[in-house]
């Protein structure tokens, strides 16, 4: 198969905002793509070259892909820099000194997918004091081939900005589609098994049936189950049907925990990235805890002071993400303890289907507690005031507030959903807005007066699932202190655009135009309904979304989760519901 096929559908997808365009033309792609080339034009088409939990990010310095460029066309450094400035975009950038090669001289091949893709992997895979020059000549090698449009999206891809427009959902909505099979099922084994290339064969070739293999396994990450909130410990009481067992809710890394059948650990973050080697202590306190083989079990990495006990803040445990040297410092200077709340698999066995308080048991019986290994504190209660004594003394000892949690009989683990089996109830609570938010900077707005030369504020967003798109929410320009701002400069240039991102939904225009990547704890004062923002537009009133009111950035990057995981659109009205009912 041709990689042009694969771009042609990426300009039409590109060319639209409309979801359903882009999940029809998607769906053609896919139908039309050989059974044994499909795994790779799907990962493709996520802007990667294996699924997550594999590893593997492309993502290449700037500085190498321009010297790529000089060598695949001909062109000195300097000239790529020029255009690159002058375009803002370093594919376009490619795409205009191909053109030029065009008129010199014809292709010495066509581009295929399995070529393509194959060089990728060699990108990612490179290692060792040569790999930079390997891995600047195999980026080379595509480009000495490519159309100018080709051009355009290999160099895309290999920045880690392919920009599509196109999320998981809609893949997913996508291979639906081609193949003629549900959604909910499609969005239950990816759920369990986040492989959309290995899923996209197993319909191709049996249909629905194909599903019936995707199992949870140890090693493969399952997408986590989420949280809802309400503000009172007897609201939670009374949607959970009079009783819930009460946990700390950790301040830390959501970790999953996967004891292999040979007994060796895997860690990895609630975004399915492999985190084994930056926490080898973690590691070896589970090995020590004696966990059966073919485990899988959840909890928390907090970082703990020794001496006292106390916990201390995620931000604390967010600086030893992505560490690959100085580790042994590391531990010393931050020291954690992962704190475990749940069972997925034991002994090979799922528990998943299990209600809460059986997981619960079967969680103390595949380990045991040692030091770094403990499980998560927790009660079960019927009466409001005992969960107000445990809520306080949660906050006491350093923890967030709670996580309540059902323990009726459908009490299940639901891999990948939000709903009110789980419920936070924080210590946020406690402020105007019923709990902080989780938002994502879709656009920036250029300082004046005292900011000028860095951002004055940026536009908001919640994702809304069902849409895999992202619908603002507020403008946010409190909350930052003078090196925040200067920090924010050269974090928010990685991700600019030309134009809106096709995922984003916005009624405002931006100074600059930003691609979901990061994600920001916001608090606010209320919830309001506004004629300008786009979250949960027409669904509470006629032409009217819904906004924060006096947003101010609470100085936390959330790294550890995805735009995906930002707060959702829903769950914006539900906390606008809350406050309308107490109001």
């Amino acid at each position: 198969m041709l990689y042009g096929q694969i771009v042609d559908a990426y300009v039409e997808v590109q060319e639209t905002t409309k979801r359903l365009e882009m999940t029809a033309r998607l769906a053609q792609l896919f139908s039309e793509t050989p059974t044994d080339q499909l795994r790779m034009v799907v990962y493709l088409t996520q802007g990667r070259v294996h699924p997550p939990f594999l590893g593997g990010e492309l993502g290449l310095a700037e500085k190498l892909v321009v010297k790529a460029i000089a060598l695949g066309t001909g062109h000195s450094v300097d000239e790529v820099q020029e255009l690159m400035y002058d375009t803002g975009d370093l594919g376009t950038a490619c795409e205009s000194f191909l053109e030029r090669k065009v008129q010199m001289a014809l292709f010495t091949e066509e581009l295929t997918v399995e070529k393509v893709h194959g060089n990728f992997v060699k990108v990612v895979e490179a290692t060792g004091s040569s790999s930079q020059d390997l891995k600047m000549k195999l980026v080379a090698d595509l480009l000495h081939s490519a159309s100018p449009v080709e051009g355009r999206y290999i160099v895309r891809t290999i920045l880690g900005r392919l920009r599509l427009g196109v999320g998981d959902m809609t893949i997913i909505d996508a291979l639906g589609s081609a193949y003629e099979v549900e959604r909910e099922p499609l969005e239950r084994a990816y759920n369990l098994h986040p492989d959309l290339g290995e899923i996209a064969v197993a319909i191709a070739e049996q249909g629905a049936d194909g599903l019936d293999g995707f199992s949870i396994t140890a090693g493969i990450p399952v997408h986590c189950m989420l949280a809802e909130r309400l503000p009172s410990i007897g609201d939670i009481l009374e949607r959970t049907g009079g009783t819930a067992a009460l946990e700390y809710k950790y301040d830390g890394l959501r970790v999953q925990a996967h004891i292999l059948l040979d007994g060796s650990v895997e860690l990895f973050s609630r975004q399915l990235e492999r985190i084994t080697d930056q926490y080898p202590d973690v590691v070896a306190a589970l090995k020590e805890a004696e966990p059966a083989a073919g485990t899988i079990v959840e909890g928390e990495c907090v970082p703990i002071v020794p001496e006292t006990g106390e916990m201390l803040p995620f931000q604390v445990v967010s600086r030893r993400r992505g560490r690959k040297h100085g580790l042994e410092k590391a531990m010393t200077d931050i020291p954690v303890s992962i704190v475990l709340f749940d069972c997925l698999l034991a002994g090979g066995e799922d528990v998943t289907l299990k209600p809460y308080p059986e997981r619960r048991k079967v969680l103390e019986g595949v380990l045991k507690t040692v030091d770094g290994v403990q499980f998560a504190e927790y009660l079960i209660t019927s009466d409001p005031d005992e969960g107000e004594r445990f809520f306080s003394e949660s906050i006491e000892r350093g923890s967030e507030g709670i996580v309540a949690k059902s323990v009726a009989e459908d009490s299940i683990y639901r891999a990948g959903s939000r709903g009110f089996l789980w419920i936070k109830y924080k210590r946020d609570y406690r402020m105007e807005l019923t709990d902080t938010l989780d938002l994502v900077p879709v656009g920036a707005y250029r300082g004046r007066g005292k900011r000028s030369g860095v951002y004055g504020a940026l536009l908001m967003a919640s994702y809304d699932r069902q849409g895999d798109s992202f619908e603002t929410v507020c403008k946010l320009g409190t909350g930052f202190d003078d090196d925040t701002l200067a920090e924010m400069v050269g974090m928010l240039d990685g991700i600019k655009l030309e134009g809106k991102h096709p995922r984003v939904s916005s009624r405002l225009d931006a100074d600059i135009w930003l691609e979901p990547k990061l994600v920001m704890e916001v608090a606010g004062a209320e919830i309001t309904h506004s004629p300008v923002h786009t979250c949960a537009l027409d669904r509470l009133k006629e032409g009217a979304g819904l906004a924060v009111r006096f947003p101010r950035f609470l100085g936390n990057w959330r790294d550890d989760k995805s735009p995906e995981d930002a707060t959702s659109t829903d769950e914006v009205v539900s906390m606008y519901e809350r406050q309308v009912k107490t109001s």
